[in-house]
C-alpha cells in the first residue's frame, strides 16, 4: 500500500510494523504537514461487522486519552473496506528491540520505564479503558527516552474469533494473566500482571514462562510457580523483586489494587531505606487444591450432553410420582409464570422509559483548519457546544489547529467540544550563536524549526575555523522561527598571503604593495649601503622574506637605504690612460668591480686619440677593486686595487 492516500490526506510512505490484526505504516498528513503512523486493519477483519463496530467504539474511546506516555490517536476512518486509525508517530525502537539488543537492562532504567508504563495504565484505567495486550512490542521508546504505550483499543476490540488468528496468541501469550489464559473476565489487574511480566523481562533479560506452544505457556501461567528474579540476577534489590512478585500473583486479589498503587510503589522502590526490605510473603490457602484450566468449546459440548442425559433420567423419575404431587407442581408453575410475566413487563416498561429520556448522540464534525467563526457554526449546527482555548501556534491567527474530541467520535447532544485556536506564531528572542560552532548552531536552529539556515563562509584572523563570526537577525531580535531565515557567517580560518617583492622599491611604493597584499607595515629601519646610495630604497624585509606565505594581517618590517656608505668604506679615485695611435680609432670599454657590485661598465665609447679616465672606487674590508680595460673587444690590461693599499 506504499504510496496510497487514505481519506484524501494521509499519504502512506513505508511499512514500519504490524501484527496479527493490523499493519502499521509511516505516513504524511498532507493537511497539517506532519508525520503520522497509520494502523490499517487487516482485510479479514474488515468483513466482521461485530469486530468493526467494536473497533470503532474502542478507537473513539482511546482517542479521548490524553497522556504524555500514551500514543495519541488523531483520527479514525474508513475508505471502502479499509479501516484505519491515525496515530502519533514515534521515532525510535520498541522495548522488545531494546531488550533483544541489550539483554537485561540496568535496574534503574527498568524501573524508570515501568513507572511511565504504569502511569499510562493508571490514566487509561481511570477512563475505563483496559489495554489487555501489554507487552514490550507495544511499548515505544522515543529518541528523548520518553516511553509511549500504543495499541490501546485494538486489544479490547478483539473478539473470541480473533484469539486463534495466526500471530495473535503467539505474540501475547507470554504476557497473559492467569484469568486471560483461563478465558475469564479481564480487568485492570490483568494489565498489572502483564506489566509485571514486562518488568521481569527487563530485569532478567528473559521471560518467566516459555514453551513449545501457546497452550503450554498459558498452562504455566495458571499452574507453575514464578521463577524469582533474584535467583536469575542476585543484584536486583529486594524492594524491586517484591514489586514483581506482587504484580505476578496468580490470585488477582493478591495483586496491586490499582495501577496507581503499583506506580507509587515503583517511585520509591530504589530509595535507600527500601532496598533491603523483607521479601514479600502471600497467605497460603489450605483449601486450594488446583488451578482451573481454560474452558474449551469441547468441554462445553460435553457438558451440554451430560445435562441432556440428566434431564432424560429426571423425566423417568417424575412419571413415578403421585398425581397429587403433579398437581402441586402445576400450581407452582402457574405462580412462577405469573411472577415472571410481571417482572418481564416491568423490565420492558423501565427500558421504554430509559429510551424515551435518553439523549441522542451526534457525530463530532471535523473543524480542524477552519477559522473560529466557521468552526463554531459547524458545531452549533451539529448541536454541540464549542469551548475555545487560545494558544500560540504556527497556524494563522484565528485558525482551529486541534479539537477534542476528534471526529468521528459520537457525543450526546449539547456536549462540549474543545477548540484549540491559534493566537498566531509566538515571537521569541533570537538567540546568539556568535562564537559557537556552526554545526551546533545549525542543529539548534533546526530543532527550533526556523524557516531556513544560510551559511556564508569568510576568512577571519581572530575567530577559529568553523565558528560563527556574525549572524542575521542579530541576537535578541524578536522573531517568529517558522517565518525567519537565519544567515550565519562562518569563519574559514586565517587567510594566508605571499610577501610581495618590494626590495629595490621606494619606501612609499613598498608600503602600498604590502597593504594591497593584506599585510601590515612594521618597523622601518634606515641602513647604510654599498650598493644603494639613493635614500629610502628598500634593501630587505624581515622577519619574512619575499614570496614566503604568512597569515593575512602579519606585520612586515622594512630596511631602507639612508643614502650613505658604511663607515668602514674606503673611497678613492683611480686614473686610467688609454693610448691610441694617430689616425687610429679604438672601441674602449672599462669594467669595474668593487664594493658597489661586480662588472660595472663605467666607460664604453670609441676614441681616436689618447684619453685619460678617472674612476671612482669604493672598497670594503671584504671587497677589493678590479678594473679591466678592453680595446676593440679584447682585454688590454687589468688593474687590482686592494683595500689595504688605500690606507
Amino acid at each position: 500500500m506504499n504510496g496510497q492516500r487514505l481519506g484524501g490526506r494521509y499519504q502512506l510512505l513505508e511499512r514500519i510494523g504490524g501484527g496479527g490484526m493490523a499493519v502499521v505504516y509511516k505516513a504524511t498528513d498532507l493537511v497539517l504537514n506532519r508525520t503520522v503512523a497509520v494502523k490499517i486493519l487487516r482485510s479479514q477483519f474488515g468483513s466482521d461487522e461485530d469486530f468493526v463496530q467494536r473497533f470503532r467504539r474502542e478507537a473513539q474511546a482511546v482517542a479521548s486519552l490524553s497522556h504524555p506516555n500514551v500514543v495519541s490517536v488523531y483520527d479514525v476512518g474508513q475508505e471502502d473496506d479499509t479501516y484505519y486509525m491515525v496515530m502519533e508517530y514515534i521515532e525510535g525502537p520498541n522495548l522488545k528491540d531494546v531488550i533483544n539488543q541489550q539483554g537485561a537492562l540496568p535496574v534503574s532504567e527498568a524501573v524508570r520505564i515501568a513507572v511511565q508504563i504504569c502511569d499510562a495504565l493508571d490514566h487509561a484505567h481511570q477512563n475505563q479503558i483496559i489495554h489487555r495486550d501489554i507487552k514490550p512490542q507495544n511499548i515505544l521508546i522515543g529518541k528523548n527516552g520518553r516511553v509511549k504505550v500504543t495499541d490501546f483499543g485494538i486489544a479490547r476490540a478483539a473478539t473470541s474469533a480473533t484469539i486463534t488468528q495466526t500471530g495473535s496468541v503467539l505474540g501475547s501469550v507470554h504476557y497473559f494473566s492467569p484469568e486471560q489464559a483461563r478465558g475469564g473476565v479481564t480487568a485492570e489487574k490483568s494489565d498489572i500482571y502483564s506489566l509485571g511480566i514486562v518488568l521481569y523481562e527487563m530485569l532478567t533479560g528473559q521471560l518467566p514462562f516459555s514453551g513449545d506452544s501457546p497452550i503450554t505457556i498459558a498452562l504455566k501461567h495458571l499452574q507453575e510457580p514464578l521463577p524469582e528474579p533474584r535467583q536469575i540476577r542476585p543484584d536486583i534489590p529486594q524492594s524491586v523483586e517484591n514489586i514483581v512478585l506482587k504484580a505476578l500473583a496468580k490470585d488477582p486479589f493478591l495483586r496491586y489494587k490499582s495501577a496507581k498503587e503499583m506506580l507509587l510503589d515503583l517511585e520509591t522502590c530504589l530509595s535507600p531505606e527500601r532496598q533491603n526490605e523483607e521479601k514479600i510473603r502471600f497467605p497460603i490457602d489450605d483449601e486450594e487444591t488446583k488451578v482451573l484450566t481454560a474452558i474449551t468449546p469441547e468441554m462445553m459440548a460435553q457438558y451440554k450432553r451430560e445435562k441432556q442425559l440428566d434431564a432424560r433420567a429426571g423425566e423417568e423419575d417424575e412419571e413415578e410420582e403421585t398425581s397429587g404431587k403433579q398437581r402441586w407442581w402445576t400450581k407452582a408453575l402457574i405462580w412462577t409464570g405469573t411472577i415472571g410475566l410481571f417482572l418481564l413487563l416491568a423490565a420492558a416498561g423501565v427500558m421504554f422509559l430509559l429510551n424515551s429520556i435518553q439523549v441522542p448522540e451526534v457525530t463530532v464534525p471535523p473543524v480542524t483548519g477552519m477559522q473560529l467563526e466557521e468552526a463554531e457554526q459547524k458545531l452549533k449546527e451539529a448541536e454541540l457546544v464549542p469551548k475555545v482555548v487560545e494558544d500560540y501556534h504556527e497556524e494563522a491567527k484565528g485558525t482551529v489547529f486541534r479539537q477534542e474530541p476528534a471526529p468521528p467520535m459520537s457525543l450526546k447532544r449539547n456536549s462540549e467540544v474543545t477548540l484549540y485556536v491559534s493566537k498566531g506564531p509566538q515571537e521569541v528572542a533570537m538567540p546568539s550563536f556568535i562564537g559557537q560552532k556552526a554545526s551546533l548552531a545549525q542543529q539548534q536552529l533546526a530543532e527550533a524549526k526556523y524557516k531556513e539556515v544560510i551559511i556564508k563562509e569568510r576568512e577571519d584572523q581572530e575567530v577559529p575555523e568553523g565558528h560563527v563570526i556574525d549572524q542575521i537577525p542579530a541576537p535578541d531580535t524578536q522573531v517568529v522561527p517558522a517565518e525567519t531565515s537565519v544567515t550565519l557567517y562562518v569563519s574559514k580560518g586565517k587567510r594566508y598571503v605571499k610577501v610581495p617583492a618590494v626590495v629595490g622599491k621606494q619606501l612609499a611604493a613598498a608600503k602600498v604593495e604590502l597593504l594591497k597584499a593584506g599585510l601590515d607595515v612594521g618597523d622601518v629601519t634606515e641602513q647604510a649601503s654599498y650598493e644603494v646610495q639613493e635614500p629610502n630604497i628598500v634593501l630587505s624585509t624581515y622577519p619574512y622574506e619575499p614570496q614566503m606565505e604568512v597569515a593575512a594581517g602579519t606585520k612586515i618590517s622594512l630596511v631602507v637605504s639612508n643614502g650613505k656608505y658604511p663607515a668602514d668604506a674606503r673611497i678613492a679615485s683611480y686614473p686610467i690612460l688609454i693610448d691610441v695611435e694617430e689616425g687610429e680609432k679604438v672601441d674602449v670599454r672599462i669594467v669595474l668591480s668593487d664594493a658597489r657590485g661586480d662588472n660595472q661598465v663605467v666607460v664604453e665609447e670609441t676614441i681616436d686619440q689618447p684619453r685619460n679616465y678617472t674612476l671612482s672606487l669604493v672598497l670594503s674590508p671584504e671587497k677589493d677593486a678590479k678594473i679591466e680595460v678592453f680595446k676593440d673587444g679584447v682585454s688590454d690590461h687589468t688593474h687590482y686595487i686592494s683595500y689595504e693599499s688605500l690606507e
